[in-house]
């Protein structure tokens, strides 16, 4: 194992930037393998053409006869780019794409072919639903799933494959994946937000969600990689002694690119113009080896679909340059993991952002009642937000002083705080005319003029307003971004649907004026949601506490924390919001604390074979080597050979100290797994991986960097953090 490291070395020193041209301009690249708008417009009839835009804007059904032309212009446009395959793209409950490559080559008679793609092929296929994640919807005997195309984000050509985004069905109906929940969510959030927006402007017929993410992660030599199991199958390290220097003088960040590095991210670039993902900041972060890459704002849909093309491009290109990537959270201790940050907004089909005041105090107004009736919905659903970012890996992250904590807070700025003040401090009923130019004038009418200087931002918040849109940076690198957009985007579509009724109810039983009864009911959600709102230092201790007095919960771990996600009240609210049946939430809770038992599991029993395989063994090797040192001195030096000797002998004690605790702390993980893998409710079982299997990682961990540091840098099998994060 020792040759396997030093190969790595000489590999890597040896490496030289890979050399890549762009062809043409990003922006005459931009969308090229995308069947987008203008292609369609280009290849299918006008029928088709409307049919597909209504299905778009609208949610009109496609007719099977339109089906079969959309099918055929697709085919001709894949065929012209290069295509010899077509496939379902789709996103189960794994946490990453799947696809079926089918050729579009089909045999006639006469032995010749044709290439056919028809409607029913693009419409629906047929994944085996049994072999996917399920939550027990489906029994291993029945395969049957559907795979349904989802016209509203375009199909892309990859490599030699045209790509149909979808979504997976059970046969039954139920949900098998990202996509589903998160279409209907958008869907509600739309008719809510628009039926809020007609207070404000008549004009409004549809309200879109957008996102735009902020793609973390780190780049280490695939040699390196290939000398660590622990990196190979869990995508982290499990153990490895911090090096001399880390990220302590934060020379990294927004540091000059490594050629290298700046070759693999030109390429990546290029390849997501060619697939329309609007990549446009990229730099280095925080951690050395770690880099950030961010887009413009999309659709929330498009965008979560391009997240997810985007992590398997970003590992396909990375082998091509020789490098392995690193999307788990926590992938080295002692450095900054990785997130990514989910930055949200609403949008109108007249081109307004719902979250960025407007010039009269009408339109700020509008702002003013989307921003509080999303401080609201965070505030009565912060359990259920914190469970949509729970995994094992991002355990790692949350509250350890590098990421926002497990505690959902919301960040506004002082500025913003004082103007929710002065409309909390509204006056019940019909307003006076001072009133209302004192609030429309002095209050609502500066909000524009406050925004300017409420840049700021409160790196400890989880969800933070960032002047024109909210950013929830407690998602974790490897997250689906379906999975945190499903749930604040159904929980602002639920309170924006309450904020109506209430509004409607006051303005029918008082006799209000609608700005006044807006204005009335606003007061009573920013009274009822301060709790939420905080602008200190999230990681103190002090926050905890004050956390517990307000009654937000501080769920640290993800067994706990995703309990949030089968009570009554998340189940309830799913239902009424038509997003999940009971059946699909519980089955989506049972897959998520599976995968959290199996990913500490499969971590246990990799880090016992690195301790028991690889470490003892060189630690003995070594500690032989320094026995037989000793035994050389005493014949040199007869009965003075203890005080000569004095530094290897203490040394000899100290490694076999350090592999008596590694071996016999090892057996009892061994013991702790085998424990928890009788009980048979998966709850209980990752509650026990958590408790008592989870903290030997940490402390076997320990005594084999205690090792690191003892023997022969020569022989250790491993490659080291200094060498991983500081060869580039």
């Amino acid at each position: 194992m020792a040759n396997i490291r030093f190969q790595a070395l000489k590999e890597t020193f040896n490496r030289k930037p890979i050399k890549f041209k762009e062809k043409g301009k990003h922006s005459e690249n931009f969308g090229k393998n995308v069947f987008n708008y203008t292609a369609m417009q280009q290849m299918m009839t006008k029928a088709a053409f409307k049919s597909v835009q209504d299905a778009i804007t609208y949610g009109k059904k496609i007719d099977r006869t339109v089906a079969d032309q959309v099918a055929s212009a697709m085919k001709d446009w894949a065929l012209s780019k290069g295509a010899t395959h077509y496939t379902h793209w789709f996103q189960p409950l794994t946490g990453t794409t799947a696809e079926k490559h089918d050729a579009f080559f089909e045999p006639i008679a006469n032995g010749a072919a044709l290439e056919k793609f028809a409607g029913a092929q693009l419409v629906q296929q047929e994944p085996d639903a049994s072999s996917f994640p399920n939550g027990g919807i489906r029994n291993t005997f029945e395969a049957r799933g559907y795979t349904a195309w989802d016209p509203t984000s375009p199909a892309f050509i990859y490599g030699t494959t045209l790509c149909i985004p979808t979504i997976f069905v059970a046969y039954t109906g139920e949900s098998l994946d990202y996509k589903t929940p998160l279409l209907k969510a958008l869907q509600q959030v739309d008719t809510a937000a628009t039926a809020v927006c007609n207070y404000f402007d008549k004009n409004v017929s549809k309200v879109i969600s957008t996102l735009g993410w902020e793609q973390e992660y780190f780049l280490i030599d695939d040699a390196f990689a290939k000398s660590r199991p622990d990196i190979l199958l869990t995508g982290r390290t499990l153990l490895g002694h911090a090096p001399a220097k880390g990220q302590q003088l934060d020379d990294h960040y927004f540091g000059s690119i490594s050629d290298r590095v700046l070759s693999y991210m030109r390429e990546l670039e290029t390849e997501c113009m060619y697939l329309g993902i609007p990549v446009k900041t990229r730099h280095n972060e925080v951690a050395p080896n770690q880099f950030e890459l961010a887009p413009v704002f999309e659709e929330t849909n498009l965008a979560v679909d391009h997240n997810s093309l985007l992590m398997d491009v970003m590992e396909k290109i990375a082998r091509r340059h020789h490098f392995k990537l690193l999307l788990h959270e926590k992938p080295f201790k002692g450095i900054n993991g990785s997130g990514k940050h989910n930055n949200w907004s609403l949008a109108t089909n007249t081109g307004v952002n719902l979250l960025s005041p407007g010039g009269t105090p009408m339109q700020n107004l509008q702002f003013l009642t989307f921003f509080i009736n999303t401080i609201k919905a965070v505030n009565d659903n912060e359990a259920l937000l914190r469970s949509a970012i729970a995994s094992a890996g991002n355990d790692h992250r949350l509250g350890a002083n590098e990421a926002p904590p497990a505690i959902i807070s919301v960040f506004i700025g002082s500025q913003l705080t004082k103007v929710l003040e002065a409309l909390k401090n509204v006056s019940k009923g019909k307003l006076s005319p001072e009133e209302k130019t004192d609030l429309k004038l002095n209050v609502v009418g500066k909000i524009p003029d406050v925004l300017l200087d409420n840049t700021d931002r409160n790196r400890t918040s989880p969800f933070a307003f960032t002047g024109n849109k909210f950013e929830f940076r407690a998602v974790g690198s490897q997250a689906n971004c379906a999975n945190p957009m499903t749930v604040l985007n159904t929980v602002v579509a639920k309170q924006l649907f309450e904020f109506k009724k209430d509004v409607d109810a006051l303005i029918a039983k008082d006799n209000l004026k609608k700005d006044e009864a807006v204005f009335n009911i606003l007061r009573e959600y920013i009274k009822a949601s301060e709790r939420i709102l905080f602008e200190g230092n999230g990681y103190g201790e002090a926050w905890e506490k004050e956390a517990k007095k307000r009654g937000l919960s501080n769920n640290k771990t993800t067994p706990i924390a995703l309990q949030a996600k089968i009570s009554k009240e998340a189940i309830a609210l799913f239902e009424s919001m038509d997003i999940m049946t009971e059946v699909e939430s519980r089955a989506r809770y049972e897959i998520e604390i599976e995968e959290y038992m199996m990913r500490i599991q499969i971590e246990g029993r990799v880090l016992g074979d690195l301790a028991r395989n690889h470490i003892v063994p060189v630690a003995v090797r070594y500690q032989s080597e320094l026995i037989q040192n000793a035994i050389g001195l005493k014949e040199l030096f007869g009965a003075d050979y203890k005080t000569i000797a004095k530094e290897q002998l203490a040394l000899i004690k100290a490694i076999s100290d350090e592999i008596t605790a590694v071996k016999s702390k090892s057996k009892a993980m061994l013991e702790a797994r085998k424990k928890a893998n009788k009980k048979q409710d998966p709850t209980k079982r990752a509650v026990a991986y958590c408790d008592t299997v989870k903290p030997y990682l940490d402390d076997i961990r320990s005594h084999c960097d205690m090792l690191e540091m003892m023997v022969d840098d020569e022989i250790w099998p491993l490659a080291k953090y200094r060498e991983m994060l500081f060869t580039r």
